[in-house]
Protein backbone atom coordinates (compact mmCIF):
# COMPACT_ATOMS: atom_id res chain seq x y z
CA UNK A 1 0.00 0.00 0.00
CA UNK A 2 1.07 3.41 -0.63
CA UNK A 3 1.22 6.07 1.96
CA UNK A 4 -1.10 9.13 1.61
CA UNK A 5 0.13 11.48 4.07
CA UNK A 6 2.39 13.35 1.89
CA UNK A 7 -0.63 13.80 -0.53
CA UNK A 8 -2.89 15.62 2.34
CA UNK A 9 0.06 17.81 3.48
CA UNK A 10 0.16 18.88 0.28
CA UNK A 11 -3.07 19.28 0.00
CA UNK A 12 -4.04 21.09 3.47
CA UNK A 13 -1.29 23.61 2.33
CA UNK A 14 -3.61 24.68 -0.89
CA UNK A 15 -5.24 27.41 -0.76
CA UNK A 16 -8.75 27.58 -2.09
CA UNK A 17 -7.89 29.53 -5.21
CA UNK A 18 -5.19 26.63 -5.60
CA UNK A 19 -7.03 24.10 -4.81
CA UNK A 20 -10.12 24.96 -7.12
CA UNK A 21 -7.09 25.22 -10.39
CA UNK A 22 -6.04 21.74 -9.45
CA UNK A 23 -9.49 20.78 -9.31
CA UNK A 24 -10.18 22.32 -12.56
CA UNK A 25 -7.05 20.46 -14.27
CA UNK A 26 -8.36 17.18 -13.26
CA UNK A 27 -11.77 17.79 -14.88
CA UNK A 28 -10.25 19.46 -17.72
CA UNK A 29 -7.99 16.22 -17.92
CA UNK A 30 -10.74 13.45 -16.97
CA UNK A 31 -12.93 15.32 -19.34
CA UNK A 32 -10.59 15.20 -22.62
CA UNK A 33 -11.01 11.53 -22.60
CA UNK A 34 -7.22 11.22 -23.09
CA UNK A 35 -6.06 9.24 -19.56
CA UNK A 36 -6.47 5.29 -19.28
CA UNK A 37 -8.59 3.84 -16.79
CA UNK A 38 -5.93 3.81 -14.25
CA UNK A 39 -4.81 7.11 -14.67
CA UNK A 40 -8.95 8.31 -15.15
CA UNK A 41 -9.20 6.51 -11.28
CA UNK A 42 -6.75 8.41 -9.84
CA UNK A 43 -7.67 11.56 -11.28
CA UNK A 44 -11.30 11.24 -10.11
CA UNK A 45 -9.72 10.56 -6.66
CA UNK A 46 -7.30 13.21 -6.50
CA UNK A 47 -10.63 15.41 -7.72
CA UNK A 48 -12.67 14.15 -5.15
CA UNK A 49 -10.23 15.42 -2.50
CA UNK A 50 -9.87 18.31 -3.95
CA UNK A 51 -13.83 19.27 -4.12
CA UNK A 52 -13.44 18.04 -0.95
CA UNK A 53 -10.88 20.41 0.26
CA UNK A 54 -12.31 22.95 -1.26
CA UNK A 55 -15.89 22.71 0.54
CA UNK A 56 -13.88 22.79 4.02
CA UNK A 57 -12.80 26.16 2.58
CA UNK A 58 -15.72 27.72 1.92
CA UNK A 59 -17.37 26.17 5.06
CA UNK A 60 -14.50 27.97 7.24
CA UNK A 61 -14.93 31.54 5.27
CA UNK A 62 -18.93 31.12 5.76
CA UNK A 63 -18.62 30.92 9.39
CA UNK A 64 -16.33 33.79 9.65
CA UNK A 65 -18.35 35.94 7.40
CA UNK A 66 -21.43 35.23 9.64
CA UNK A 67 -19.52 36.46 12.72
CA UNK A 68 -19.56 40.15 11.31
CA UNK A 69 -21.75 42.23 13.02
CA UNK A 70 -24.02 44.62 11.46
CA UNK A 71 -24.89 48.22 12.69
CA UNK A 72 -28.80 49.22 12.23
CA UNK A 73 -28.54 50.14 8.77
CA UNK A 74 -26.52 47.23 7.61
CA UNK A 75 -23.04 48.06 7.30
CA UNK A 76 -20.62 46.11 8.95
CA UNK A 77 -19.54 47.41 12.41
CA UNK A 78 -17.47 44.83 13.53
CA UNK A 79 -16.74 41.26 14.39
CA UNK A 80 -16.98 38.91 17.12
CA UNK A 81 -15.02 35.70 18.17
CA UNK A 82 -15.59 32.52 16.04
CA UNK A 83 -16.49 29.73 18.07
CA UNK A 84 -13.85 27.22 17.55
CA UNK A 85 -14.84 23.61 18.81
Amino acid sequence: MSDNSGKNDDLNAMSFEQAMAALEEVVGRLESGNASLEQSIELYTKGTALKAHCEAKLKDAQAKIEKITLDASGNAAGTTPLDVE
